[in-house]
């Protein structure tokens, strides 16, 4: 995520060798191409020119890479293109650093070019940084929740292009939760940070590309700036697709976002982040589980299924968290699963398994309001919840500013339904 305490996962990027070396390598018998060309795939194919000749400050990260597995970084220098700046967010270029660890400039080891970091005292990238930078390309994985700090530094860097008067380009990647889900409160700007940089709804339905098309239209970035920007389109994606119908290997963005399927449940339980309620880190299944020791298990379960009994799977379990809240405690909770990512609206789910917690915990559950507020974006929902108005019943407050972001957004759709 964004700003501290709210900003160890909701855009942690880091990821082990092992879990990336497993994410490439295990491709199944008789593997085929990538139904879907990413944007960084097709550049390399057909649009190097963009680049050609130019000096490239490339944004990116471990999640910037070629089906094959290779770097798009690397990629670029065996192409001849000249990178004379990198710019890292959340955890480096490479994913080395820590969860929640400021990033210092650096050389990027393989290629000796210079690191900076983005994720640190400086978010945005400062003049200096861009003196021997002719166009700014950005190239990097996210998983389609509003409260990733990927959008974030997408901004923030589109910002700084845009003052310096240097192009900058997307290279476009599918939007993990697809691009005809669309679901949460539209954030106000009174709730904007570095976990919701946009005003948009939690799950917004767009790719990178035309999120950065969509703030550059709407004027959504600071003192009204627009960025000279160029959206290197994918090829064969579409806004019905899940992500296991683009025969793309999954490269964890997170270390706690492991495989296909979490994206779906994380908007639905990152908001935990703001409570006294482990979100399952240090376990094998961060996001899917969630607990605390003082939980009445029996009760939660019952009440999360009660009202996500066709779209949740929820099993009880007992788990000791291995990192952030209950570290080495054993903790009662239950463990998560989506039924059916065609039905499932995650964000209204978040908010019926906080209203279970909230009756089944009572004054034991602890709720950092001002923190759950910008995660979720309806500054109020936490008091309704606490005074039993129904789920259903707040979720409708968001209907109408949903409905009028879906029609604003339809125009900056760059792929088909299906």
């Amino acid at each position: 995520m964004g700003d501290r305490p709210f900003d160890r996962d909701a855009g942690e990027p880091a990821v082990s060798v092992l879990i990336l070396l497993l994410a490439l390598l295990q491709q199944p018998a008789g593997f085929q191409p990538p139904r879907v060309k990413t944007g960084a795939q097709v550049l390399l194919e057909h649009r190097l020119s963009l680049l050609s000749g130019k000096r490239v400050g490339l944004i990116t990260n471990h999640t910037g890479r070629l089906a094959s597995g290779e770097l798009l970084l690397d990629a670029l220098v065996r192409s001849g293109i000249t990178v004379t700046a990198l710019f890292g967010p959340e955890h480096g270029i490479r994913g080395t650093s820590g969860a929640g660890e400021t990033v210092a400039d650096s050389l990027d080891r393989a290629t000796g070019i210079p690191v900076y970091s983005l994720y640190g005292r400086i978010r945005k990238p400062v003049p200096a940084m861009l003196e021997r930078v002719d166009v700014l390309v950005y190239d990097m994985q996210d998983v389609g929740a509003r409260f990733y700090t990927y959008l974030s530094t997408l901004g923030l860097c589109m910002e700084a292009a845009a003052e310096k008067g240097i192009p900058f380009v997307v290279l476009d990647r599918p939007d993990p939760l697809g691009g005809d889900l669309v679901d949460g409160p539209v954030l106000p700007d009174s709730l904007r940070s570095f976990v919701g940089a946009f005003p948009i709804p939690v799950v917004y339905g767009l790719t990178a590309g035309e999120l950065a098309s969509m703030a550059n239209g709407e004027g959504w970035l600071a003192r009204g700036e627009r960025a000279e920007l160029t959206v290197v389109r994918m090829e064969g994606w579409t806004r019905s697709m899940r992500w296991e119908q683009t025969g793309l290997p999954w490269v964890p963005p997170s270390p706690n976002i492991r495989r296909p399927g979490t994206q779906f449940i994380y908007p639905a339980t990152c908001y935990l982040e703001a409570t006294n309620i482990s979100e399952g880190r240090g376990t094998g299944e961060p996001f899917h589980i969630i607990g605390a020791p003082f939980l009445r298990v029996g009760e939660l379960s019952r009440l999360i299924r009660g009202s996500h009994h066709d779209d949740i799977a929820v099993v009880d379990t007992v788990f000791t968290p291995g990192e952030s809240k209950y570290r080495g405690v054993t903790c009662t909770g239950v463990h998560l699963e989506v039924v059916s990512e065609d039905s499932i609206r995650p964000v209204a789910a978040g908010l019926g398994i906080l209203s279970a917690l909230v009756r089944s915990c009572g004054d034991s559950l602890s709720v950092n309001r001002r923190g759950l507020a910008r995660l979720l974006g309806d500054p109020d929902a936490i008091d309704l919840l606490r005074q039993g108005k129904r789920v259903g019943e707040i979720a409708r407050r968001w209907e109408a500013p949903l409905r009028a972001f879906r029609e604003k957004s339809a125009v900056y759709f760059a792929y088909p339904e299906r």
